[in-house]
């Protein structure tokens, strides 16, 4: 990819730091509100760098660095720290020392560009090549949530970080594309994600009579057919919606006909009308059990918001992508019905997340949340260069709303 804009960070120093950087923090993975020690390698390389004003245990384990001439507008940039409990099955002398822990999510490298972008920013402040104040926010747990159900975004949002922020903008690295493509997507782009957990109630009995007792596990065959139907008959086909069941708990013995069974699920909505309209449907199908002499519960665990683009702020990262690389292939489609809860940000000011292609060029698919997932690691600077410069075009915009 040619590198034709002035003051563009192209050293293989520079790039040769990111990599070590990411495959330090991918060697000693952490998870969700246990980054103590990504944290403190992030807080101590920010405090090694002129110019950065650094704050730790920001929503737990979370850094906040600030990077600021004084006066401006104030924009924000945020990547994700936190590794999933996935046994590693790569060769890498850098392979996850932890076991059963790995970043399969890209975290890792999300966390190293931000350091990246910190090291050019600084470096901007210090010429005046930009006016105002940016955030670099290192987020923790966004991969799980605590004791009370809250990820890393929202405990950092209750202890304000986004005081004053105007826009903010993400990135996450993208397996289905190579290196010098990015994907964008205007408005909804990942899903509302709210887990079920219902149980169908009978009286149980013996399995040789059956006709003596009530039977839940009869009552979910007839429940199963409804809710497999929910989205193509009771929600409009223009709205996208996915319900799955994923667990179902029942029995002791064979000839023991059960008295209960926990059925739970996942639901996955764009808009916040049919993020309701879906959970409604969903019970409706298990109060079927009522008509089989039956009874049953149901209740709804409210997960991350949908992902929100802002259209303005995606304009803004779609041209500076092309200024800064005019062969870069940009795909505008949506990223799918994954959960992501940089939603919550974006419910709070104007911002957007873009995908960075990082697929390595043998063919071999990795998969996000993959035992293999891996990355092209020249992806990274392509990462900081669209989001350095993105951040100081924000600076100088007035109005990011839609």
């Amino acid at each position: 990819m040619p590198v034709e804009i002035e003051n563009l960070v192209a050293t293989t120093s520079f790039e040769q730091q990111l990599i070590k950087w990411r495959r330090h923090i991918h060697k000693y993975p952490e998870l969700s509100f246990n980054e103590y020690k990504t944290a403190h390698f992030v807080a101590e390389t920010l405090r090694a760098i002129e110019g950065i004003t650094v704050q730790t245990s920001v929503g737990k384990t979370g850094v906040v660095a600030t990077i600021s001439t004084g006066e401006g507008r104030t924009v924000a940039i945020r990547a994700d720290m936190d590794a999933l409990p996935i046994e590693e099955k790569t060769s890498h002398d850098f392979q996850s020392a932890h076991y059963g822990v790995m970043h399969a999510c890209g975290h890792d490298a999300h966390t190293a560009i931000l350091l990246g972008v910190a090291q050019v920013l600084a470096a901007k402040r210090s010429k005046g090549l930009f006016q105002g104040t940016v955030k670099l926010i290192f987020q923790p747990a966004e991969e799980a949530t605590d004791e009370e159900g809250l990820s890393g975004a929202p405990r950092m949002i209750e202890e304000g970080v986004l005081e004053g922020v105007e826009s903010i903008i993400a990135l996450h690295v993208c397996p289905w594309h190579s290196t010098g493509t990015i994907q964008v997507n205007d408005g909804y782009s990942m899903a509302n994600v709210d887990v079920f957990r219902a149980k169908i109630k009978g009286t149980g009995g013996h399995g040789g009579y059956p006709h003596m007792g009530t039977d839940p596990v009869w009552m979910l065959g007839a429940i199963l057919p409804a809710f497999y139907s929910i989205s193509s008959r009771t929600i409009s086909p223009l709205e996208t919606v996915v319900a799955s069941i994923g667990e179902v708990h029942t029995g002791t013995a064979s000839n023991v006909i059960p008295q209960e069974i926990a059925v739970t699920g996942t639901m996955r909505t764009y808009s916040k009308e049919s993020r309701y309209k879906l959970s409604a449907e969903i019970e409706k199908t298990f109060k079927l059990a009522e008509a089989f002499g039956g009874s049953y519960s149901f209740e709804v665990d409210r997960g991350e918001p949908a992902l929100n683009n802002n259209r303005t702020v995606n304009t803004l990262i779609k041209q500076t992508a092309k200024d800064l690389y005019p062969t870069i292939q940009i795909e505008e489609e949506r990223f799918g019905l994954g959960g992501e809860d940089f939603g919550y940000m974006t419910q709070e000011v104007p911002g957007s997340m873009f995908f960075l292609g990082c697929a390595l060029p043998d063919g071999i698919s990795r998969d996000l949340h993959t035992n293999i997932f891996d990355i092209d690691e020249r992806c990274m600077l392509v990462g900081v260069n669209i989001l350095v410069e993105s951040a100081i075009k924000m600076l100088m915009t007035e109005d990011c709303e839609i």
